[in-house]
């Protein structure tokens, strides 16, 4: 029996049915028919909410961001967690044991920047948008820190946000042809190394 039945919840369905799909595999590699019959909707629904494939593609990975930066915001702004230097640890330290825990495929901007990036500019787009996003959350993390006297005045919060996105990101890579935590757990200590302590000798 069909799950379609045009409710607000039907183009979200098609979406996160999407995202759990192309974990598995690449997005070029996901074909409509199959996309359609694992989310139990019909050809028409799918155009209804999306004028194509790409379209499909852009949405998806602005789903993705969305939840992606709610997630980040809190934990980075959550003074529970300590302060600005210790939220930004905690941050990479659970990007390291995400992937600790076979979970790297939950990670959609490190599974589809390689791919997508030099096939459609407007999912490189959205790419940019999102990952710039969280840049902009770790700058923001990094001058609360910088505030509270955890992290050194003399790092350029928007540069250094960037820098720390960047190495995290190839290593993310590194990881998935490595089959190894090496590269992450190398981060980690460059990590910490550049947000040393004030107090630090």
């Amino acid at each position: 029996m069909t799950r379609d039945r045009q409710q607000p919840d039907t183009r979200e369905h098609i979406l996160a049915t999407g995202e759990e799909l192309i974990h598995g595999r690449s997005f070029t590699a996901l074909g409509l028919t199959e996309l359609l019959s694992e989310a139990g909707v019909p050809k028409g629904s799918f155009y209804h909410y999306f004028k194509s494939k790409e379209d499909f593609g852009v949405a998806m990975l602005m789903r993705y961001f969305s939840s992606y930066r709610e997630r980040v915001g809190g934990l980075l702004t959550d003074a529970s967690v300590g302060n600005g230097r210790e939220r930004l640890l905690c941050y990479f330290q659970q990007w390291l044991d995400n992937h600790a825990r076979c979970e790297a495929q939950s990670c959609l901007a490190v599974k589809l920047a390689a791919e997508v990036s030099d096939l459609s500019e407007p999912m490189r787009v959205a790419l940019d948008d999102g990952m710039l996003a969280i840049v902009q959350r770790l700058a923001a993390c990094i001058r609360a820190g910088q505030a509270d006297g955890s992290i050194k005045p003399q790092l350029p919060p928007d540069d250094t946000a960037y820098a720390l996105y960047s190495l995290w990101l190839g290593a993310a890579l590194m990881y998935k042809t490595q089959h190894s935590l090496q590269p992450l757990q190398a981060a980690m200590i460059h990590t910490r190394g550049l947000l040393q302590p004030c107090n630090a000798a």
